[in-house]
């Protein structure tokens, strides 16, 4: 078992190991070992050149770190949060995601932009933000969003070998959380293609998509559900973009109901993009009901814990709209 802390520690260090471009900066990830220690052990490891520590300037540093990516480079931009990111968000969008596009292919932006994104525990709406909407929006970046210590890994190592800007969508609630990794998935090879979902679960009742921590919730109500009957087939999104929406529509096709998840606000939502996109396509003739979304409550992020639990999407959450959706 591997926590999610330390396959993207362990991806960090065999990418940095690998090739002598990749770099990570950030705020305390070098002699700190990393505000979540995602980075511990790496600056004794790599040294000054590698592992950068930046002021509290993510517009300053991001800036710099296109700019290296733009020169040859392969950076790897940590935010203390996503939350954060709102600093750098020209850089991100303005300067890496549309440069390649706008020089017609003749300059790319390899980064990846990387920390984590959605709610953590009682660090009130400031903190709590989930950008998986926001940044998938964006024609010219990849988005990538991964659950387990599988999708972490396997995730990083691909974003950093991409010619492309990457955002990757970490949570801090998963990052003490081990995983069982297989012998294939520690080894130094091991990669998880960007643009392809996971089906976690078989099931014939009910599809279920959903995208980082909101995928165990998912799991934790199929068990349940499985107990009256109900066999839902559990989707790990792992990419927001570009979205793998064969994955979705095949699993519409089998089970006649979609059940979308996100930690996200409804409006403008993941879940909103997923059934438009089953709406528009072949497998909106086989739905028997409404798809239905799950999401986090459409207000900013409350302090209080127990109004934090309500404005996440919950087991029982999940149950409700499954039963909802298949009329039981």
């Amino acid at each position: 078992q591997v926590t999610v802390r330390d396959a993207l520690n362990q991806a960090l260090d065999e990418e940095l190991e690998r090739d002598e471009r990749v770099f990570l900066l950030g705020e305390e990830v070098a002699q700190y070992d990393g505000a979540y220690k995602i980075s511990r052990g790496l600056w004794k490891k790599f040294g000054d050149k590698r592992i950068i520590d930046t002021p509290i300037s993510e517009m300053g540093f991001t800036g710099i770190a296109v700019g290296a990516a733009m020169a040859g480079l392969r950076p790897v931009c940590e935010f203390m949060t996503f939350n954060f990111s709102m600093q750098a968000i020209d850089q991100v969008i303005n300067s890496a995601a549309k440069t390649c596009y706008m020089s017609a292919g003749s300059i790319a932006v390899p980064i990846v932009f990387r920390g984590p994104n959605g709610a953590s525990a009682g660090v009130a709406a400031q903190h709590s933000q989930c950008f998986a909407a926001w940044y998938g929006h964006c024609p010219g970046l990849k988005v990538v969003s991964p659950w387990s210590s599988e999708d972490a890994k396997g995730l990083l190592k691909t974003s950093i070998r991409d010619d492309n800007p990457v955002v990757m969508l970490e949570n801090e609630l998963l990052y003490g959380v081990p995983f069982e990794m297989s012998e294939e998935a520690q080894s130094k090879d091991f990669l998880v293609p960007i643009g392809k979902a996971k089906v976690e679960r078989q099931g014939t009742h009910v599809t279920l998509v959903s995208h980082s921590r909101p995928v165990g919730h998912c799991l934790e109500a199929a068990a349940v559900l499985a107990k009256e009957g109900v066999e839902c087939e559990v989707i790990n999104l792992r990419t927001i973009r570009p979205m793998d929406i064969e994955t979705i529509e095949a699993s519409v096709v089998k089970t006649n109901h979609l059940v979308t998840v996100e930690g996200g606000w409804p409006q403008f939502g993941v879940g909103a993009e997923i059934c438009a996109r089953i709406m528009e396509g072949p497998a909106f003739n086989y739905l028997d009901a409404p798809a239905v979304r799950v999401t986090g409550a459409d207000v900013p992020m409350p302090y209080a814990k127990i109004l934090e639990d309500n404005c996440i999407p919950q087991v029982k959450d999940i149950i409700f709209a499954v039963k909802k959706t298949l009329n039981i």
